[in-house]
């Protein structure tokens, strides 16, 4: 029997990733009819999506009435929730997550799939006090965990994609370019392209979800250092690529104002504890083993989206 799947964030870089994998996987596509969620039905990736054959719903985790349509009828979710950064972002988005899962036990969804992170308070002692972006979601792990249905969970790792913006290398001033941070080089981020590899990963619980039934996949290619990094970079663009250490109050002065805190707990979390905690080496290798398919890496993700370097 086709089983259908919702996905929420259709039209995003790790929803869309689900839908195009199980679309063009031989034996997923044969299991799974797809449902893809939007909170804006007009957007061209939501009449891309409905180009495709792919059922396109409109919803949003903060309207509980949209979410009765969403998983209707639905046997498996890939749920995701939106991170905005202000006073309310774990009230709000923990209220999110709370709407799908209680939307989705009424609906009587059968698999819970939902994208996740580290609790940093929690592992760090609580010495790592603003990294609610990440904590909030690992609360909404633990209250799917609680609910009458089966679960598992997709931990994507630090976005390839964001080289292109944020974390873009920038004019040195002498001809060089440098990516700066107030970490130390050896930092290590492991880095996912979440628009090709994300599917790899979901994928793999689709096909076999018992096995990763209550499992946590800490999806990355591999770990990369900072130096390692503009290395690859300075090999893939011709030009020279290198890290700067700034220090801390430096550093925070180039970010916005209400996203600030966050990024800078971030990155010591990262520093000190790894992105994934203590074990983030062995997670991240366990993980890469489990993927459907070839793993993007850097070089190759480089080579695939250049970076614009004038």
């Amino acid at each position: 029997m086709v089983k259908l799947l919702t996905v929420f964030g259709a039209t995003g870089q790790q929803g869309g990733s689900v839908v195009d994998y199980v679309m063009n996987d031989p034996e997923l596509s044969k299991q799974f009819k797809l449902r893809g969620i939007t909170r804006d039905l007009s957007k061209p990736a939501a009449q891309s999506l409905r180009l495709k054959g792919v059922e396109v719903v409109e919803a949003d985790a903060n309207d509980k009435e949209s979410l009765k349509q969403a998983m209707h009828g639905a046997h498996t979710i890939f749920g995701i929730t939106a991170t905005i950064y202000d006073e309310k972002l774990k009230e709000r988005e923990f209220a999110q997550g709370k709407a799908m899962a209680d939307a989705a036990v009424a609906a009587g969804v059968q698999y819970f799939i939902f994208s996740t992170l580290s609790n940093g308070a929690k592992l760090s002692g609580g010495k790592i006090q603003k990294l609610a972006h990440f904590d909030v979601k690992a609360e909404i792990e633990e209250y799917i965990r609680a609910q009458p249905m089966k679960s598992a969970f997709f931990a994507p790792g630090s976005f390839m994609q964001n080289f292109a913006h944020f974390m873009a290398p920038r004019p040195a001033g002498d001809g060089t370019y440098a990516i700066a941070n107030f970490v130390t080089p050896e930092t290590q981020l492991p880095l996912i392209d979440t628009v090709d590899d994300s599917g790899k990963y979901v994928g793999a619980i689709l096909a076999e979800p018992e096995k990763y039934e209550g499992k946590v996949l800490s999806a990355a290619t591999r770990l990369y250092s900072y130096s390692e990094i503009v290395n690859t970079m300075s090999r893939a663009s011709g030009k020279t690529v290198s890290y700067k250490q700034l220090p801390l109050n430096v550093w925070r002065s180039f970010l916005p104002n209400e996203s600030a805190e966050y990024m800078v707990d971030m990155f010591f979390w990262i520093q000190d504890y790894g992105y994934y905690g203590p074990q983030t080496e062995e997670l991240v290798d366990w993980t890469a083993k489990q993927a459907r398919g070839k793993l993007t890496t850097l070089e190759e993700y480089l080579a695939k989206h250049p970076l614009h370097l004038q």
